[in-house]
C-alpha cells in the first residue's frame, strides 16, 4: 500500500478534508504520494523530538493532528529549528499528513469523542458544514440532568486522565447544555452564546474570552490544548492498527505537553 492508497482508503473517509476550515493547511504536507507505507506514527504535533522519534523508528508516514507547515516558508535550511526538523524528515523520507480541523469536525472526530466521553446526549454540531450528515464545527449536547459545575468538571477531568483544569464560573453553578470545541477555540464563543449553552469545554482561550463568558453567564472548562486533542491521536493509532493489521502503527512516545505546572 502506498500513501495515496492509504489516504483514499482511510484518512479521507475518516476525516474528509472538505470539513477543514478555510484558514487551515491540511492533507499530505510532506512526502511522495507513491511511497510505500509499512510503519505509521500518530502525534499531536511534529516537533524536533517527535520527528527524531519517527526517524529513529524508521517511520514511513506521520499522521499529525497539527500541520507541520502552517505559515509560508521562504527558506528551508538547518539554521532554524523548524528547517532542521523538516530537512531531517525529508532526508529520511518520512512523509507527513495532517487532518487538523477536518479531524476536529468529523463524524467520529475529536469534538464528537469528547462530547460522548463526558456523557452528553442529543449531540449535534454547533455549526453544520455538511447538510447531508449534519456534521460541522464543534458539538453541543445535554447532560441527563442539571449538574453542579464542580461535579461535571470532575467528570471532565477524569475523562482526560486527571489533568489540571481551569474553570470560569462558580463551583455550584448548574450546567445542563454543554458545548465542546477542542484546542484553541475562543473564536467560536459567539456560536456557543447563540446556542444558549450553559458551559463550554475547550482547550485554551484568551483572557477576554474569560471575561465574555463571565459576563454572559457561560461556564468554561479548560483542560488544556494538549489534553483536548492528544488523546484522540493515541486512539487514532489504535484504530488504524485494527483496520490495517499488516501495518506497524503506534502513537508517539516522545511527545510531551510543552506546559507544566509547579
Amino acid at each position: 500500500m502506498n500513501i495515496a492508497q492509504f489516504i483514499e482508503s482511510f484518512l479521507e473517509p475518516f476525516a474528509p478534508l472538505k470539513l477543514a476550515e478555510d484558514w487551515d493547511n491540511v492533507g499530505l504536507l510532506l512526502g511522495r504520494r507513491n511511497k510505500t507505507v509499512k510503519r505509521i506514527m500518530t502525534c499531536l504535533t511534529v516537533t524536533p523530538q517527535s520527528a527524531q522519534e519517527a526517524v529513529d523508528k524508521r517511520v514511513d508516514l506521520i499522521v499529525s493532528h497539527h500541520p507541520v507547515l502552517f505559515r509560508a516558508v521562504k527558506r528551508l535550511t538547518d539554521e532554524t529549528p523548524e528547517g532542521a526538523m523538516l530537512l531531517n524528515l525529508i532526508e529520511h523520507n518520512v512523509a507527513v499528513y495532517a487532518p487538523h480541523s477536518a479531524f476536529d469536525s468529523a463524524i467520529n472526530g475529536i469534538n464528537q469523542r469528547i462530547a460522548k466521553g463526558v456523557g452528553l446526549k442529543k449531540i449535534k454540531s454547533l455549526q453544520v458544514l455538511d447538510e447531508q450528515t449534519g456534521v460541522g464545527i464543534g458539538r453541543i449536547g445535554q447532560l441527563s440532568k442539571p449538574t453542579k459545575l464542580k461535579d461535571f468538571a470532575a467528570k471532565v477531568r477524569d475523562f482526560f486522565g486527571g489533568v489540571d483544569i481551569d474553570l470560569v464560573g462558580k463551583p455550584d453553578d448548574l450546567v445542563h447544555t454543554v458545548a465542546v470545541t477542542c484546542g484553541a477555540a475562543g473564536s467560536l464563543f459567539d456560536l456557543v452564546k447563540q446556542a444558549r449553552a450553559d458551559a463550554l469545554i475547550l482547550g485554551e482561550t484568551m483572557f477576554h474570552t474569560f471575561l465574555d463568558a463571565q459576563a454572559n453567564g457561560v461556564t468554561l472548562i479548560l483542560p488544556g490544548h494538549y489534553a483536548t486533542e492528544r488523546f484522540a491521536c493515541k486512539a487514532l493509532a489504535e484504530e488504524i492498527a485494527q483496520t490495517f493489521p499488516e501495518l506497524d502503527v503506534f502513537a508517539s512516545s516522545a511527545e510531551k505537553p510543552p506546559v507544566w505546572r509547579l
